[in-house]
């Protein structure tokens, strides 16, 4: 024992507890949540450029509409979930088909803040704080404090070459916020895994581990499946006796589903009617990149340091991995985060890589494998900080062996420190860059919303004030995609103003969506078809079918398409075989052979009975006679009603052109009818001679509030069980994954 041992000795209390005197310093202990908080503000600084409001491009103009209209519903009294959505993809039943609770949440805050602004301060704080979120999933998971801080400071660096993980990118200006959703189902996913690993050491935490899962699910279905497919990896790597892990684990599996049966239930019932996207079924979107590509970019750096010249993360990650294999035995929790991180990125091969076996993946059709690289980025970003970490336990260990002075210790301790930051400030440096000139494109498209907007303001306040009928302002791959409003393409930039537009097509699981693709603007049968009244064109552009010149206004001019609107009598013809998987390759020839005043009636799966033929009378002079007209309606498809008055010279069908869903209601004189689908995928009603009164409403998915309460009641029934058998005292609780903090 050394003299200064041997002099210090005496001086410790009798009752100090083993080990006190190893307890680092406070300032030491707090120096993690100071880095953390440090990164977190330097995300607050960076981002700020994100509060500013701003029409978006790409799909965050979509989830900004969907909080505005919750909050409109909200405010009216109304639940979203059974609302319809009436502004694209000819409208749908959004908030049940798609993953919706994010814009309910949001829209439940704008409410007392303004939808826009809601919706701005959601994605600014959540990708800001996402470092705390990080940071306090570690600690829950185990891990000490340097391991999940390091965790927390690398994972603003992320960068794919996908640009869709838990990234910035995804969440930027630039980047079109096109996985939002995804945002609030990150921090469900990093807490439902830390808390699923928690349960596994102590039963008394499955009840939050099944909420969490099923929150996960409620928010964002892929993050879902990645709640579930940590659950069970956990179940399979995790330590402590197998009866065990495997009835914890169908616990976890089973509430975590359960709690989110108000979400689950009405998907798979309603499962039948949202639409498959046929144009990128067969597309690496959709089928996954496969395992070669993927494997490629992981040992490339393309996987957390794409496109950089220094892997940054990459190295530490890799660098864990080596640690972990090494310590297999005896690093239960880093074994575990190795094999969720492998099992995510496999997931990811999708279709490409596993072919039919993917069939065995609840739902697969409707996924998009590639998205599921997401979880590799969460799990190995924690391997990274526990590789620092270990580093530095070894250098610390070294050093005591080998008596070292506490001179050389402090110098080699501050070494090891400026080594660390000198190798993150190319990532640091990278991302400052691409912050700022994300905020220099922010305020260019907010000067434009001034100006261009202010000019297209006056002919959007005539159409909103006239919605006889839909506004065609031309395709993505058409010249709809150079005209713009600064840096967004008018027909994204018309969604912000609540406008019923033609032919955004995405993301929406409308049936719609296939057929909408396939409109041809110089067809002027599609104009009926489609319920499209006016044309939305660069002035001095002819229109491509003929039209009344209403107004220009600057570089925008806004013509009527006479005749054409949401509704319109027509004569079925015969009927077509059509699924949700091949609605677009169905109606490929049809709508270009379809006279005015006809259509077909479908023969859907699970659908109404396809209505008969009806037929032709012999044409006069000026063609074969419609079987009625309409003279009258009433649009307000933002309640989900649509009324009008035919009068009718002979049997003929009613044709609304909105999506066809089971949750429309038809009353004609005030009695109930079914409604049929007419194609490609919209509502028709069978009509006789004479003249009629015809109401639709849209009421939805009803059962919402019991279901919210079956959900509560598994948690509920998951806790008291839990708590209930640790009192018994039938089985000893398992120790913690590790002793505690170093």
């Amino acid at each position: 024992m050394s003299s200064a041992q041997a002099i210090e000795s005496p001086a410790v209390a009798p009752t100090a507890r083993a080990g006190s005197q190893l307890r680092p310093p406070g300032w030491a202990r707090s120096l993690p949540l100071a880095v953390v908080a440090g990164t977190t503000i330097w995300n607050l600084w960076s981002l700020r450029a994100w509060l500013r409001p701003v029409s978006y491009l790409y799909d965050a103009v979509v989830h900004e509409a969907m909080a505005r209209f919750a909050a409109q519903a909200l405010s009216g009294g109304h639940v979203p979930f059974s609302t319809w959505f009436p502004y694209m993809g000819m409208g749908s039943a959004q908030y049940l088909h798609y993953q919706s609770l994010a814009s309910v949440l949001t829209g439940a805050v704008g409410t007392v803040v303004g939808a826009g602004a809601a919706f701005r301060w959601s994605t600014y704080l959540l990708v800001a704080l996402w470092p705390l979120a990080v940071y306090g999933a570690g600690r829950i998971f185990g891990l000490p404090r340097g391991a999940a801080m390091l965790a927390a400071g690398l994972a603003p660096f992320v960068v794919s070459h996908t640009g869709i993980g838990f990234e910035r990118g995804a969440y930027s200006w630039t980047g079109g916020a096109e996985v939002w959703t995804q945002l609030f189902g990150s921090w469900a996913l990093a807490f439902a895994w830390a808390f699923a690993w928690r349960s596994f050491q102590d039963r008394r935490w499955l009840w939050a581990a099944c909420a969490l899962g099923g929150l996960t699910i409620d928010l964002h279905f892929m993050s879902g499946y990645l709640a579930l497919l940590g659950v069970m990896v956990m179940t399979l790597s995790g330590s402590g006796a197998w009866a065990t892990r495997l009835a914890r684990g169908a616990v976890l599996l089973a509430g975590s589903i359960g709690s989110a049966m108000w979400v689950v239930v009405p998907l798979v019932l309603a499962s039948g009617w949202s639409s498959i996207n046929q144009a990128l079924a067969g597309t690496p979107y959709v089928r996954g990149y496969g395992a070669r590509q993927e494997l490629t970019w992981l040992f490339t750096g393309q996987l957390f340091d794409a496109r950089r010249a220094v892997p940054v993360v990459s190295v530490l990650v890799l660098a864990g991995a080596v640690a972990t294999v090494a310590r297999w035995s005896s690093a239960p929790l880093e074994r575990t985060l190795l094999c969720l991180g492998a099992a995510c990125l496999a997931l990811s091969f999708g279709t490409t890589t596993w072919g039919a076996l993917t069939d065995l993946v609840p739902a697969h059709a409707d996924l998009y494998f590639r998205r599921f690289t997401m979880g590799t980025q969460l799990a190995w970003a924690y391997l990274a900080g526990t590789a620092v970490r270990w580093a530095w336990l070894a250098g610390a260990r070294v050093l005591a062996r080998t008596g070292a002075r506490l001179g050389l210790r402090r110098a080699a301790a501050t070494a090891f420190c400026f080594a660390l930051v000198g190798w993150c400030v190319p990532a640091w440096s990278e991302i400052a860059s691409y912050d700022g000139a994300d905020a220099a494109v922010i305020r260019a498209q907010q000067a434009a919303d001034g100006t261009a907007g202010a000019q297209l303001a006056p002919l959007v306040d005539y159409v909103r004030a006239h919605a006889t009928g839909r506004t065609y302002a031309g395709l993505s791959d058409n010249w709809g995609s150079h005209f713009m409003v600064g840096y967004v393409p008018v027909y994204k930039y018309l969604l912000t103003q609540d406008v019923d537009e033609m032919t955004y097509m995405v993301p929406t699981l409308s049936l719609m969506l296939g057929p909408e693709a396939e409109f041809d603007q110089y067809n002027p049968s599609d104009y009926r078809l489609f319920g499209i009244s006016y044309l939305l064109l660069p002035s001095g552009m002819a229109p491509p079918v003929a039209a009344t010149h209403l107004r220009t206004s600057g570089p925008y001019s806004l013509w009527v398409v006479p005749g054409s609107g949401y509704a319109e009598v027509v004569r079925t013809v015969g009927t077509i075989p059509e699924d949700r998987a091949d609605m677009a390759s169905q109606v490929q020839g049809l709508l270009q052979d379809l006279a005015p005043g006809e259509d077909w009636s479908v023969a859907y799966p699970g659908g109404p009975a396809p209505l008969p033929a009806q037929l032709r009378p012999p044409a006069g002079p000026g063609g074969a006679p419609g079987p009625g007209q309409v003279l009258r309606t009433a649009p307000d498809l933002a309640a989900g009603r649509f009324s009008a008055t035919v009068d009718m010279a002979r049997p003929g069908t009613f044709l609304l052109s909105v999506a066809y869903e089971p949750g429309w209601r038809v009353l004609v004189d005030g009695h109930r009818q079914a409604p049929a689908m007419l194609a490609p995928a919209l509502v028709g009603v069978a009509v006789g001679p004479g003249r009629h009164n015809i109401e639709l409403t849209f009421v939805g998915f009803g059962w919402y509030w019991e279901l919210w309460l079956a959900s509560a009641g598994v948690v509920a029934v998951v806790f008291a069980g839990a708590q209930g058998y640790g009192r018994r005292g039938t089985a000893p609780r398992e120790g913690r994954g590790r002793p505690g903090p170093a």
